[in-house]
């Protein structure tokens, strides 16, 4: 069983999409199986990360725009991928780095995320984009 998630986004930053993914698997019904998720995009990723603190996600954000800036910072002149604007090759970079598909098991009809875990569609592009996310249950 499979179905597609279209997530709006507004700009760089972590969209938790876990209420959406749970209300689905509720639904679909399965006792037991394994969840996958995939992004199909190359400048944007999937992650688990802390749902709790606000803060862990303004952390992120700014740990990866320092670790990997846009083209127009004189540090990242060797890129020549720029045709798209200064946040497309970076954005493709930090889509390298962390993952685009996540496996999540389903207990009881439920996610097994831990207590304060979220499921993430982290932007890495300045414009708005419609990011379409992929679930399949097995």
């Amino acid at each position: 069983m499979h179905r597609h998630f279209t997530v709006q986004t507004k700009g760089p930053g972590l969209y938790e999409i876990t209420g959406s993914i749970a209300k689905w698997v509720a639904e679909a019904g399965p006792e037991e199986a394994v969840l996958t998720l995939f992004i199909r995009h190359s400048s944007a990723s999937l992650l688990i990360q802390e749902n709790a603190d606000p803060e862990v996600q303004t952390d992120l954000l700014a740990y990866f725009q320092r670790l990997v800036p846009p083209t127009s910072d004189p540090s990242m002149r060797y890129l020549t991928h720029v045709y798209e604007g200064p946040d497309d090759m970076p954005g493709h970079i930090k889509a390298s780095l962390l993952p685009t598909s996540l496996q999540i098991p389903v207990l009881s009809g439920r996610l097994s995320l831990g207590r304060w875990q979220g499921i993430y569609l982290f932007e890495h592009r300045s414009a708005p984009h419609s990011r379409e996310v992929v679930a399949l249950l097995r």
